[in-house]
């Protein structure tokens, strides 16, 4: 899940490069507004592909999560400062 989160956050990356350098090296030959439009679209692409990529997934463990081993679980615990029941 994490390459393909990573993978999907490059790709999104690329096409707000693209469209910002093609923007004002192409575009704007033939219209400034499209240009202009373009830039505005580019400005949108790295907020939602920040957040695709920190999202969770349905596998990944999380630092409050426990892990399963019993005596692991305890001694996170511990550090946290939470206590199970006896």
């Amino acid at each position: 899940m994490y390459a393909q989160r990573r993978r999907a956050y490059l790709r999104m990356m690329t096409a707000c490069l693209v469209l910002f350098v093609s923007a004002w090296a192409v575009v704007r030959l033939w219209s400034v507004p499209a240009a202009i439009a373009m830039c505005f679209i580019a400005m949108v692409i790295p907020p939602v592909a920040a957040m695709i990529a920190n999202r969770r997934g349905p596998d990944d463990r999380w630092w409050d999560d426990p892990s399963g081993d019993p005596k692991s679980d305890e001694w996170w615990d511990e550090l946290d400062g939470k206590r199970r029941g006896p």
